[in-house]
């Protein structure tokens, strides 16, 4: 799989190198109070791509903490509800009297399975 990774990255980057190499011109953007900047495209393409890259990476950022922040909450609240739970003190130093008496109430079987009696 990582060698299909590098491959599709090389691959990317050699197409990028093709267009850039193609399309080495210059463009003139018209500025405020009639300036001109003379950009090389392949540049301006660059910019711009970041420029539509920017809100979105920002928008995923914040999803991404806004979850965070939601998990970290309900992990707060399940630890909290565990912590007072009613759970058995085991003292090593004391040695139980039958082996009933070291499971907790809700793990003693009730029921009999079937063809067990």
């Amino acid at each position: 799989m990582q060698f299909l990774k590098i491959l599709f990255w090389c691959l990317l980057a050699f197409l990028a190198a093709i267009f850039t190499i193609g399309n080495w011109t210059n463009v003139q953007i018209k500025l405020w109070g009639g300036l001109i900047a003379e950009v090389n495209l392949p540049l301006l393409l660059l910019i711009v791509f970041l420029l539509g890259l920017l809100p979105t990476m920002l928008y995923y950022q914040t999803i991404r903490w806004r979850l965070r922040q939601r998990l970290a909450t309900a992990q707060n609240a399940v630890d909290t509800l565990r912590g007072t739970a009613a759970t058995p003190v085991l003292r090593p130093d004391l040695e139980p009297t039958s082996s009933s008496a070291q499971l907790p109430p809700a793990s003693v079987p009730t029921a009999v399975p079937p063809g067990g009696a």
